[in-house]
């Protein structure tokens, strides 16, 4: 009998403890796998020595077609963007609203993308690869956009490098 309550006492300490050894298991943090984020910067080519220099927009509303969100709403002294790319779609369209422009107050932007599902893991589900295949745009205040890096990131990596007519 004095073996069962020894046995009984040791059960009910050793419980609480295995239950705070398994609890602290290593588990996904999720928020650290955001969602990856196309990076645009913006320039301006120096007419006189035909030199690339950093821009900056006075003010910038960006939205996408096909959705009701606004991206960047009235946003002042922009030189850097990070935009999303559609997950349910192979294109996402971008339209730049110019505020500040007396004439032609809007660029529009469409951006072709592969979309690539992953499995991360089991708390996490899954995440998307998104990757940059080709560009089209208007031109109005808009010149050119090359392409810098076709693989969009969580990390900030330079995308696109968006030219504006000096």
């Amino acid at each position: 009998m004095k073996k069962l309550v020894k046995l009984m006492l040791l059960c009910l300490i050793a419980y609480p403890i295995a239950g705070i050894i398994t609890s602290c298991s290593e588990e996904e943090d999720c928020s650290m796998n955001a969602r990856p984020m196309m990076t645009c910067y913006l320039y301006t080519i120096d007419s006189e020595s035909n030199r690339v220099l950093n821009d900056t927009l006075d003010s910038l509303t960006i939205t996408a077609i096909g959705t009701d969100s606004i991206i960047l709403n009235n946003e002042k002294d922009v030189h850097k963007l990070s935009l999303p790319l559609r997950y349910t779609a192979d294109s996402t369209v971008l339209v730049f609203h110019y505020s500040k422009m007396p004439e032609i107050k809007k660029d529009t932007i469409i951006i072709y993308q592969k979309n690539t599902p992953y499995f991360l893991s089991m708390d996490c589900g899954y995440q998307m690869k998104q990757s940059i295949t080709g560009k089209e745009y208007s031109r109005h205040i808009l010149d050119s956009i090359h392409i810098q890096t076709q693989e969009v990131s969580i990390n900030e990596t330079e995308n696109l490098k968006l030219f504006y007519r000096n």
